[in-house]
């Protein structure tokens, strides 16, 4: 399949009239969707729009059978023997919860997380410590993307009963040692869990090989729909686990006063399904498998070698992360001295085309410790080409140039923005885009508001 061929597979890359063609640059947040997931997602509503389990008609049928093929297209994916161990949830973040509240925590006992975790892998941790004592042990871990595999002894050596980690960064793109992280955890006794939304969606992961315990995606990071996420667990660990929610498909038989649960993965499965969701998942898995992984990767490397290249030499642009492309092959993540970040994307975006995120990417807690506000993400995936790369490198150069080095918008990257009294944040990137020879195609009026809410 040739990269023209692919792209045109994506309804939202079109071509539309009297403006630029879309370059999306965010797929690490949500990647685009093909046509052949909005077909199956069509084709469950209008073809056999029952549910799933509940029923014995035609329609119920075929939806329990693509539900269940969609769960063994998962275990294929992520390296699953048994596809009853995939459970169906709404996003990588419910996942990360049912494992974190789904324990059986004790009062004192330890999870370890590194210093730079989404926060759907913090905040659960910290409600644990007010609502049951437990303690969090904090892994500190390189800018240039190494690893210390003696500072995670050291605090494995602490006592601890869940290591709770990334496999890839969303912030800078850099990867851990999984298998090297799983066997040092239990060698020490604790179980893992990864987040692998970042990593999943570029290339199948091996996790009954890697001896993984708990590993969480979310389907819209990869081609999916929304509203779909996985936890994928080893059998033993799963089985711990307490349900969050119970009801509907949960329960095997109930009486008044009593109730029995059905095994897992169903147990974890309660109420009617987001099948349409799950349907359009599968489709995404079938879309993937016919793709080359090594050939996808090649290419996000490309393409993050040629943005790094032509900004490298830039004195106002700092790169996060490792230095070298192949560290972080899907992510480019960058400060601009005297703009803000947010201003950076709607510059982008109004004047170039290009689609990228501003902010701090739901790692907060990093971002405070360095005192930086924020910074762009560029993203790559399956569908861009050069001059995607051409167009972000191109939009970065000319908002230097219209922008002083002494800073006109609202914020840098040495210190918290201090927007003027009465303005939004990020207001002054519609002063910004006016800046810009080229013509702005949207208004930015309330955009910067509602993306401020996530960082």
């Amino acid at each position: 399949m040739s990269l023209d061929d692919r792209r045109a597979d994506f309804p939202a890359l079109r071509e539309r009239p009297n403006a630029r063609g879309p370059v999306y640059l965010d797929s690490a947040c949500m990647s685009l969707v093909p046509q052949s997931v909005l077909d199956a997602m069509v084709e469950y509503y209008q073809d056999f729009p029952g549910c799933g389990g509940r029923s014995l008609h035609r329609f119920a049928e075929e939806v329990g059978r693509r539900y269940e093929a969609t769960r063994a297209g998962f275990a294929r994916r992520l390296g699953r023997a048994d596809p009853r161990n995939i459970v169906f949830l709404r996003n990588s973040t419910e996942a990360i919860n049912l494992v974190a509240q789904g324990l059986d925590w004790k009062p004192g006992e330890r999870v370890l997380i590194s210093d730079r975790e989404h926060n759907s892998n913090l905040v659960v941790w910290q409600r644990l410590v007010a609502e049951r004592g437990i303690r969090i042990e904090v892994l500190p871990l390189a800018d240039n993307g190494t690893f210390d595999p003696e500072a995670l002894e050291q605090r494995l050596a602490r006592g601890i009963r869940l290591v709770s980690l990334f496999q890839t960064s969303n912030l800078d793109g850099q990867s851990l040692p999984i298998q090297e992280i799983t066997e040092r955890a239990h060698d020490h006794g604790a179980l893992v869990l990864f987040d692998g939304c970042q990593a999943a969606p570029h290339e199948p992961i091996d996790l009954d090989r890697l001896g993984v315990d708990f590993y969480a995606v979310s389907g819209h990071k990869m081609l999916g729909p929304t509203g779909t996420g996985i936890l994928a667990a080893a059998p033993g660990p799963l089985a711990t686990l307490r349900p969050l929610v119970l009801g509907g498909e949960t329960v095997e038989w109930s009486t008044l006063t009593d109730h029995e649960l059905r095994p897992p993965p169903y147990r974890f499965e309660a109420g009617l399904q987001n099948y349409a969701g799950i349907v359009g998942a599968g489709a995404a898995l079938e879309y993937l498998a016919r793709l080359d992984a090594t050939e996808m990767r090649s290419r996000e490397v490309s393409l993050n070698r040629q943005v790094t290249g032509a900004l490298e030499d830039e004195p106002r642009v700092r790169f996060l992360g490792p230095a070298a492309p192949e560290k972080r092959p899907s992510i480019v993540a960058f400060t601009l001295e005297g703009v803000d970040p947010h201003d950076a994307a709607l510059f982008l975006d109004e004047g170039y085309g290009v689609m990228v995120r501003s902010g701090r990417h739901c790692v907060h807690s990093w971002y405070a410790e360095r005192g930086i506000p924020g910074n762009v993400r560029a993203s790559f995936y399956l569908y861009n080409r050069s001059s995607d790369a051409d167009a972000l490198i191109a939009g970065v150069r000319e908002l230097l140039e219209r922008v002083p080095s002494s800073g006109t918008s609202a914020g840098t990257t040495g210190s918290a923005p201090r927007p003027a009294s009465g303005r939004r944040r990020g207001a002054g990137s519609r002063a910004t885009a006016a800046r810009s020879a080229r013509p702005r195609h949207r208004v930015a009026r309330g955009r910067a508001r509602y993306a401020r809410g996530s960082g």
